[in-house]
């Protein structure tokens, strides 16, 4: 009786008949993972819903991963040090990876800290298949905009390891796109999203 790599035992992967790549086609589409990553109140829930909004009017499939809804359900067991951090972002990161296998287009909104953490996602999907986003606002910016007080009561002590506060945050060293909320208004971002994503054949080109 021999263990894989997670410690079960006895499990055999199977192969369906029905690959990814028809099940893109059937969408007509590219899959891809759109991974949004900055700090709280740099903009990405907001970004990757309004892209999720545009994209669907364009007749895309998608579907939104956010790192808050998310904590709601399948990773509500988790709390916010470093090891809990590790594993949010493994389990999200499979969890994209079976909406990429069923041909979607998926975003994700998560502060996800840590390059390694952001690497191990990556290496999860084929050439092409993950498009990493620094959705980037300087600390200053986003602790102003504070949208849900966090940062207000990290400052105050009632938030341990608080990213960007007591906990660090690793920005990309070469993200596919970059894009800079703090300078750009959300109608600005999600245009410059949209003519990334048709520059990387993700979208068709426009007419």
């Amino acid at each position: 009786m021999s263990a894989d790599k997670t410690g079960a035992t006895n499990v055999v992967w199977h192969e369906t008949r029905i690959t990814a790549e028809q099940r893109a086609q059937a969408k007509k589409q590219k899959a891809c993972v759109i991974w949004m990553t900055g700090l709280s109140g740099s903009g990405k829930s907001t970004l990757a819903n309004a892209l999720e909004v545009k994209l669907h009017e364009m007749g895309q499939h998608t579907y939104l991963l956010d790192g808050d809804n998310v904590r709601h359900g399948l990773n509500r067991d988790l709390g916010f040090t470093e090891t809990d951090r590790v594993e949010n972002i493994r389990r999200i990161s499979e969890v994209a990876k079976l909406f990429v296998d069923a041909g979607l287009i998926v975003s994700t909104a998560f502060i996800s800290p840590f390059r390694q953490d952001r690497a191990l996602a990556r290496g999860l999907f084929e050439h092409g298949q993950f498009l990493e986003v620094f959705v980037d606002a300087p600390l200053d910016v986003c602790e102003e905009r504070d949208p849900k007080g966090l940062y207000k009561k990290a400052r105050a002590g009632e938030i341990p390891h608080f990213t960007g506060i007591d906990s660090p945050y690793e920005a990309p060293d070469s993200a596919e796109i970059h894009v800079k909320t703090g300078e750009l208004d959300i109608e600005q971002a999600v245009e410059y999203l949209i003519d990334q994503l048709r520059e990387r054949g993700v979208l068709p080109a426009s007419n």
